[in-house]
């Protein structure tokens, strides 16, 4: 969880084109993931994210469960 939402819906949210009203000022991130020569940068970025979500919660399910005094 990232400030209360899923990784994902985070990276969709924070890499989404957007304009602001005021200025009219596009912001893309993929205008940066072209210059940087990386077209697939928030591809790849979901990619890794998903794949740390689940080593994760493979990790979790290792653990020994916990147990609780009444």
């Amino acid at each position: 969880m990232v400030n209360g939402k899923s990784a994902i819906e985070w990276v969709m949210e924070r890499y989404a084109v957007k304009t602001d009203p005021a200025s009219l000022i596009t912001n893309d991130p993929n205008d940066w993931c072209r210059e940087r020569d990386d077209p697939k940068y928030i591809y790849n970025l979901l990619l890794r994210i998903i794949t740390v979500s689940l080593e994760t919660m493979k990790i979790i399910r290792l653990l020994p469960k916990l147990k609780l005094e009444e």
